[in-house]
């Protein structure tokens, strides 16, 4: 739709403009670009793009850079609010439902607190075997699936002093690089399994979500007993883990890697 085309139809024209802001906002998000640019890339014309950048620019949602136009003030204002105000239990509960009612199991997510970590909330598989973790226990990071998939972002360093804090500050170095190498291998696949240490015989597969930013903000897992949970559903079960955060994910905020 061409400049003129906008005014022959009541109320279209200022949808039409709002439309054009934000798919300039859209562009500028990947880093700063001319008007010029913009106008080519949008296919406007050189005076409505310079128009609508100048309005953005002046409420402070670009700003002037050597480079071109890029995010103003007010954009990263607004996006530090909206990261402190999601409330990622009340997003992630119909995934976790749908996980659970797909999968059968025990679905539960966690969120990373200094060394531990904390199960936020659950969903009760339809197995009659109920794992008994419940919302708000909080655990070493290190010894838990969710904990685990919480640290896939973080160095080798961090992951052996956190296992040695999980283990009481007395593993071998033997343990100790047995569990780097395990955690490497979570991280190459995106995923983990993990078998608890604690004898209840439960068995968990977790996945990390990620937050508009790309960091790590919460994690979600399946649970159960390790001879329902078993190592020819694990690649099933995972790709469905997976599935669930990469969907909580997009909901957050997240849009994949850049």
């Amino acid at each position: 739709m061409s400049d003129s085309e906008d005014s022959k139809e009541p109320g279209v024209k200022g949808t039409q403009t709002l439309m054009r802001a934000l798919d300039i906002m859209d562009e500028v998000i990947d880093g700063p670009i001319r008007a010029a640019d913009l106008a080519r890339k949008l296919g406007m014309s050189k005076t409505t793009a310079h128009r609508l950048v100048q309005a953005l620019k002046s409420r402070n949602y670009l700003a002037v850079t050597r480079d071109g136009f890029a995010l103003g003030p007010k954009l990263l204002q607004l996006g530090v609010l909206a990261t402190e105000q999601i409330d990622f239990v009340r997003i992630a509960r119909p995934f976790m439902e749908l996980l659970s009612e797909r999968s059968g199991f025990c679905v539960f997510v966690g969120k990373r607190e200094g060394d531990f970590s904390r199960h936020l909330d659950r969903v009760t598989g339809t197995q009659r075997l109920r794992v008994a973790t419940a919302p708000g226990d909080r655990r070493p990071i290190a010894e838990t699936g969710l904990g685990k998939a919480l640290l896939l972002d973080e160095d080798e360093a961090t992951w052996e002093r956190l296992y040695v804090a999980a283990k009481g500050g007395k593993p071998s170095r033997a343990a100790i690089n047995a569990f780097v190498a395990e955690m490497q291998g979570h991280k190459a696949r995106g995923e983990v399994l993990h078998d608890s240490e604690l004898g209840d015989g439960v068995r968990s597969i977790a996945t990390p979500i990620r937050d508009a930013k790309g960091n790590i903000c919460i994690a979600i897992s399946i649970a159960s007993a390790a001879h329902y949970l078993t190592d020819e559903l694990r690649t099933t079960l995972a790709l469905q883990v997976m599935r669930s955060a990469e969907q909580i994910s997009a909901a957050v905020g997240y849009s994949g890697p850049r």
